[in-house]
């Protein structure tokens, strides 16, 4: 299995807190392991196939859809082929709020950041026109060609757009504690602040009161990847940021990140990434 998205990071900075991800034709299959973070985050299919899975809830979205997830629920996304072109657009809700404790905030925003109220998921082609300009934002961002206040004004009109739009569709609705997903956030949580270590079956079931057996199934269902999977994912993620970010040996980045066998680290990085750790560290360091 391919993993590849930057989850557990910051998402845009004190200036720009706006995030844009471009995922394109990975070339196989690859699923963005069960996560969430504060910040809104529309999804948006350019083209092709894209497994999503919102709270719980699964959907295929095809070329043209978009899905909303919003503050504080679990979601995944994944695609069997790679063959697959979508954007993903975060941004923290009062990115967009006046501050004014005005209406729209007291009534509409604030409510939608706490979960009180939420908006459907899937949304279909109702936002296509509003996402193709977020991209075309995008890629005037990266080519420089317009001042950063240009962009970052274009970018917010977008967005209030995209929330009107969903008001006036009837997308927002009521929400409630079960849609926050309490236990398996939980779960998530447990695991990403204990995966350097040994997490065995038994000890995870005991965490949350639950049988051996039926974790490891109850784990696959709800999150669409095996415990073990997920293990492995946010250990190469960390090994990642380490060969980023340190100048330290492969070996203790490969113990830090939960690795007792450096060769075996290697050999699973190179089959994750297409590449060893050296030779990932060397790429990112000529950039």
């Amino acid at each position: 299995m391919y993993f590849e998205l930057k989850e557990n990071k910051p998402h845009g900075t004190k200036d720009d807190p706006f995030s844009t991800y471009h995922i394109e034709n990975a070339g196989r299959s690859f699923q963005i392991p069960v996560h969430w973070h504060d910040e809104f985050e529309i999804i948006y299919v350019r083209s092709g196939f894209l497994a999503v899975s919102i709270s719980g809830e699964s959907y295929i979205g095809k070329t043209g859809d978009a899905f909303v997830v919003s503050p504080g629920n679990l979601h995944l996304m994944g695609s069997q082929t790679g063959t697959v072109d979508y954007y993903t657009f975060l941004f923290p809700l009062k990115y967009i709020s006046f501050r004014t404790d005005d209406m729209l905030d007291e009534k509409l925003l604030e409510p939608l950041n706490s979960g009180h109220l939420m908006i459907c998921p899937r949304v279909k082609d109702t936002a296509k026109e509003l996402c193709e300009q977020l991209i075309e934002i995008y890629e005037a961002k990266k080519d420089e060609s317009e001042s950063k206040i240009t962009t970052q004004v274009r970018t917010k009109i977008i967005l209030l757009q995209f929330i009107l739009e969903m008001w006036k569709k009837g997308f927002v609705i009521e929400n409630d504690t079960s849609g926050r997903n309490t236990v398996e956030k939980e779960m998530v949580s447990y695991i990403q602040q204990n995966f350097t270590g040994k997490i065995s079956l038994r000890e995870f079931g005991e965490q949350f009161h639950l049988s051996e057996k039926y974790i490891s199934r109850y784990f696959k269902e709800h999150f669409h990847i095996t415990l073990s999977q997920y293990v492995t994912y946010l250990r190469l993620e960390h090994a990642k940021q380490l060969l980023q970010d340190t100048d330290i040996p492969v070996t203790d980045v490969a113990m830090q990140s939960g690795y007792q066998n450096v060769s075996y680290f290697i050999r699973s990085f190179q089959k994750a990434y297409a590449v060893s750790p050296l030779k990932y560290r060397k790429n990112n360091y000529s950039r």
